[in-house]
Formats: C-alpha cells, structure tokens, sequence
C-alpha cells in the first residue's frame, strides 16, 4: 500500500488504468477517516475549458515514474460521479461514489464522513 505521505508527492502525475491508458492528472488524495489510509484519489478529467474531478480508489495502487496505476479501467473512472475542480464533495454524495465502484460504504457511528481530503 502506499504511504500517505508519499502518494501526496505525485498530485498532478498521470494516473493510469490498468492497461496503461491515461485517465488524467491526480489533484488530491482522501483518507478513510477511520484509519487514515489512502482510500480515494480525485482525477482531473475532461476538456480543458470543462475540467471536473472523479473519485477512483486507491487500493492495489503502484506509483511509477511519472504515473499512478489504479487498478479500475478509464471508462469506470471516468463514469464516476463528479465534482466541479472548485467544489467540495457533499457528505451527502459519498456513498454513490463507493456504490459506483461495488464498494461498501461505512460511515462514523455518529454519521461521520468516511472519507477526509489530506
């Protein structure tokens, strides 16, 4: 797994599908609040004058020179639901992005976030 410190070091590098195909530019990383681990990535993605941000998990993933493979392909990433490159993720919207990708969804027993951006 990749520490948390040193995935912050490659914001702006590819990420990568699997098959090596370009997704985007990373632009931040989210931690699983209850453990603070690396959970989740935003990607930058689009047209440059419509840029958005998707959320892809970040488990199994491998930093390479110049690159971040995820282990999801570009057209789930890519699929995800999005956010604006200026916006913040509503708590209310996090659960879709872990349906999104067959993942369970567990929130704080209090209803917290699951998901904190670092």
């Amino acid at each position: 797994m990749i520490e948390a410190a040193d995935i912050r070091e490659w914001r702006t590098q590819d990420v990568v599908d699997p098959g090596g195909h370009k997704i985007g530019a990373m632009e931040a990383v989210y931690v699983d609040t209850t453990t603070d681990a690396p959970a989740m990535a935003t990607v930058q993605v689009g047209l440059p004058t419509r840029h958005r941000l998707v959320f892809v998990p970040l488990d199994g993933a491998v930093v390479g020179p110049g690159y971040v493979r995820v282990n999801y392909a570009k057209s789930q990433v890519k699929g995800c639901p999005a956010i604006g490159v200026d916006d913040v993720l509503p708590a209310t919207e996090e659960e879709a992005i872990f349906r999104h990708y067959g993942l369970t969804y567990q929130p704080g027993t209090a209803g917290e976030r699951q998901l904190a951006r670092r």
